[in-house]
């Protein structure tokens, strides 16, 4: 077990069992998006880009709530694009 918080930035044992459990349902949407790319099935692709998408920006939007805003990603769901923007 880490030492409760020794860096002053709110990185505890807490901390990091939720941000593995959102890193763990960020994979499974990938891996849901990248089969149906493969699959060539547009419509499941749309549909798993979203949820992936809303898998980063939930993890991101808690790195920002208990770390600090370091870095803005930007997930357009209205085309297949995500940026990332320092």
């Amino acid at each position: 077990m880490i030492e409760a918080d020794r860096n002053g930035l709110g990185i505890d044992e807490h901390f990091l069992m939720k941000y593995r459990s959102l890193l763990d349902v960020e994979e499974a949407a990938f891996d849901e998006l990248e089969h149906a790319y493969e699959d060539g099935d547009r419509a499941h692709f749309e549909d798993d880009f979203r949820t992936w998408c809303e898998a980063v920006r939930r993890r991101a939007n808690y790195l920002e709530r208990c770390v600090g805003p370091a870095t803005m990603i930007t997930v357009s769901t209205t085309t297949t694009t995500a940026v990332i923007t320092a």
